[in-house]
């Protein structure tokens, strides 16, 4: 009988239904799942968003250096990739339940990711209402949701540099 919890069929010719992109592993953009690669700037709280065709070591390291300065201390999870960013680099370790620490011992746990994955759950929630976006149009939306998340950090001078540029005062 099909459709009581607790029940389990096992009609070959009626396989459980499977819900979209709940396949396992890394997603790339091969395989419809593009990833997006995010740094955040501890102080500044600036947020740099990209979406990239996978997440090895290479990818990682260019985004990386793309958009911290040389001296940064980069903070991650335990993720492989992640090893080969040539940044000042601290981890924690989720699989065994680390998810802040502290490592000069002044009761402030300063090495989490636990800000990146506030974004993340920020970028999600901005997705949620459009509903499957395409991996050709997810790029525009990922940029969209980045500069409103920067917005919030716009300085007097960044405006007046804006209306300058439009009604071009000199």
């Amino acid at each position: 009988m099909r459709g009581k919890k607790g029940v389990e069929h096992f009609d070959p010719a009626d396989p459980p239904r499977r819900r979209a992109n709940k396949r396992r592993g890394r997603g790339t953009f091969a395989n419809d799942r593009p990833p997006i690669l995010g740094t955040i700037g501890r102080e500044t709280g600036q947020v740099r968003l990209r979406m990239v065709k996978d997440t090895k070591g290479k990818t990682l390291r260019d985004h990386v250096h793309q958009f911290t300065r040389q001296g940064a201390q980069v903070y991650t999870d335990e993720y492989d990739s992640y090893n080969h960013l040539q940044r000042a680099h601290a981890t924690v370790c989720h699989s065994q339940g680390e998810w802040a620490r502290d490592d000069d011992g002044d009761g402030i746990r300063e090495v989490h990711c636990n800000t990146t994955e506030g974004m993340w759950t920020g970028l999600r929630n901005f997705l949620r209402p459009f509903r499957g976006v395409s991996k050709h149009f997810l790029r525009g939306y990922v940029a969209i949701h980045e500069f409103a998340v920067n917005l919030k950090r716009v300085t007097v001078n960044f405006i007046w540099s804006l209306v300058r540029a439009h009604y071009f005062y000199p």
